[in-house]
């Protein structure tokens, strides 16, 4: 009879949050308003639904209460829209989670120093989230992580309110697929993957995304949606040391990557193009592989193609600075040591101010131990903002685009192909130009002292 009780409540709290997403009278809040949950609170706010943000950073919480937006690619008009509406408002206060309906965790899952899955983050998150637990509430984790996370994980940490999920409260999984800067897929073009714990979770989480995206995907799991993003991620990061790789093969017998990449994508079918770099950036492709590498030794398996992948992206900011040594020496007449060089571009991907993991640093790094004089050029990045691994570049400035300027350093490393870069005048007022994008025969600039790498 109590279970009866029990599924007929759980019902009810079923079809009333049905409605209510229905009818954009729910309200969401967001943990976590970076690159993830920002454009996905403005998401949420557009369409009608009232949006809580949750943040234990004060300044961007003030910055978001004044209708700025600390991320370039994110408008502040849009932040400022929602907050004029009133559907929209942020706060460090965790105990205003009772004034919402739904909790969506868009919080970082970085690894830590041995490479391994480092959930402090969301564990933290899950903490903080338990005392103002309450029945009804639809709870989603949308970072990215190993399968079984949010089951073994933030569920037991969650139940330790007394409220159990399925009875009290509903779990649910959504990976994230923001792109940052793509402007061709915002948040509510992109497919949304949804995953739960039970078919009345599922229902829910569909139901609500529902409302704000192109489309929902349901998987049959909480572990197979967890599945999804790795795998998305993983195919990207092999299939960019493949083409790392060949460039070092072509390299070798004088054939250029890039006009093999671009002869071969004219293949109708069969053939997706990936490009080479200086390594991997991103809080994605360089991280979300070795989840999955932890996780399969618990099932005594070596994903050995998924680490070989990660070996050879891992090498190519070493390849770079190798090359850029070479360059120094056969063009120059110069050691690395004492040698002034200049790195353009510090995001992680072209036309944003996303640092995270980017390869320029691990390129910085290596240059100045081998005794270089290291400055860098960003026309989006004014400064570096502290980094888990590269502490001791925080706060440095970026140099003036002027000719004085770089024709002061005897190199230039081509890092990130910012569009705001006058890369004709960069090669004509530098002595060398390592360029790891192709930057400059992209745009058809042929110097002799231009050094593919």
């Amino acid at each position: 009879m109590q279970d009866e009780l029990e599924a007929r409540a759980a019902e009810d709290m079923v079809a009333s949050l049905v409605r209510r997403f229905s009818a954009h009278q729910a309200t969401v809040g967001i943990i976590g308003l970076g690159y993830v949950g920002l454009p996905l609170a403005c998401t949420f706010a557009r369409t009608g639904f009232t949006v809580l943000g949750f943040d234990i950073d004060p300044g961007k919480v003030q910055q978001l209460n004044a209708g700025q937006s600390y991320i370039r690619h994110i408008d502040g008009a849009n932040i400022f829209a929602a907050l004029r509406t009133g559907r929209f408002a942020a706060t460090t206060d965790f105990a205003r989670l009772d004034e919402v309906d739904v909790i969506i965790l868009c919080v970082p899952t970085p690894l830590t120093r041995y490479r391994e899955p480092d959930l402090s983050f969301v564990k933290g998150t899950a903490d903080s989230i338990a005392p103002h637990l309450k029945p009804g509430h639809l709870v989603v984790l949308e970072s990215t992580t190993y399968p079984g996370t949010t089951r073994d994980v933030l569920k037991p940490i969650l139940e330790r309110s007394g409220l159990r999920s399925g009875r009290d409260f509903f779990l649910a999984y959504s990976p994230e697929r923001e792109d940052p800067g793509n402007r061709h897929f915002s948040t509510a073009a992109i497919p949304k993957v949804v995953g739960a714990e039970g078919p009345q979770a599922l229902q829910l989480a569909c139901a609500l995304y529902d409302e704000v995206v192109a489309r929902t995907v349901p998987a049959s799991s909480l572990e197979a949606a967890e599945a999804v993003k790795l795998t998305e991620n993983i195919f990207r990061s092999v299939n960019i040391a493949l083409v790392n790789e060949l460039k070092v093969v072509f390299e070798a017998m004088g054939i250029d990557v890039w006009e093999v990449i671009e002869a071969a994508k004219t293949k109708p079918f069969g053939y997706m193009p990936f490009y080479p770099g200086p390594g991997l950036g991103g809080h994605c492709i360089p991280i979300d592989p070795f989840y999955l590498t932890w996780k399969a030794r618990e099932y005594d398996l070596v994903t050995r193609f998924i680490e070989l992948a990660g070996e050879i992206n891992t090498a190519m900011p070493y390849r770079v600075v190798d090359r850029t040594i070479q360059a120094l020496n056969e063009r120059r007449r110069l050691a690395p040591n004492g040698a002034s060089v200049l790195v353009v571009g510090i995001a992680y991907k072209k036309n944003i101010d996303d640092t995270r993991e980017s390869p320029a640093f691990k390129i910085m790094e290596l240059l100045e131990k081998r005794g270089a004089r290291v400055s860098f050029y960003d026309p989006i990045v004014q400064q570096i903002p502290p980094t888990r691994e590269h502490a001791e570049f925080a706060g440095r400035r970026s140099v003036q685009f002027a000719h004085d300027v770089i024709a002061a350093f005897d190199a230039a490393i081509i890092c990130t192909d910012h569009d705001a870069v006058n890369y004709g005048q960069l090669v004509a007022w530098s002595h060398l130009v390592i360029d790891t994008r192709n930057a400059c025969g992209h745009r058809s600039i042929i110097d002799e002292h231009v050094v593919k790498a």
